[in-house]
């Protein structure tokens, strides 16, 4: 059965990592920001059912890897907190994966907004 009490004191503490998270790492508030515009667009413009899909889903997987980023960033200091290659190494890899995922949504955005943003264009 589920306990209630507990479910909630899970998501206050997944709602205090998303806090931190927001304070802490700058990267994550600029793509929090850019998804709430992607948002407002999709909205504005009337995107697709299937375009929304993969908006959200490409928002998210660009805000989990940055939380994941964060993550391991944090566990990495903990272990060796002078930068050594092999850290450096890793935090810039896992930076790559961030940057690898937001290049492909913005590709991926450019395509859904082209079409309805050269339509206003055009008609101004």
């Amino acid at each position: 059965m589920i306990e209630l009490r507990r479910l909630f004191k899970s998501f206050k503490h997944a709602l205090h990592g998303i806090v931190v998270v927001f304070r802490s790492e700058q990267n994550f508030r600029i793509q929090v920001a850019a998804a709430l515009v992607v948002f407002f667009f999709a909205l504005w413009f009337r995107v697709r059912y299937e375009e929304w899909i993969i908006l959200l889903f490409l928002t998210g997987a660009v805000l989990i890897l940055e939380l994941v980023n964060s993550i391991l960033e944090r566990i990495v200091d903990t272990f060796k907190p002078r930068i050594h290659p092999v850290v450096k190494d890793v935090k810039d890899i896992m930076a790559a994966a961030v940057l690898i995922a937001s290049l492909i949504a913005l590709t991926v955005g450019v395509i859904i907004f082209y079409e309805p943003i050269a339509l206003l264009v055009g008609s101004l």
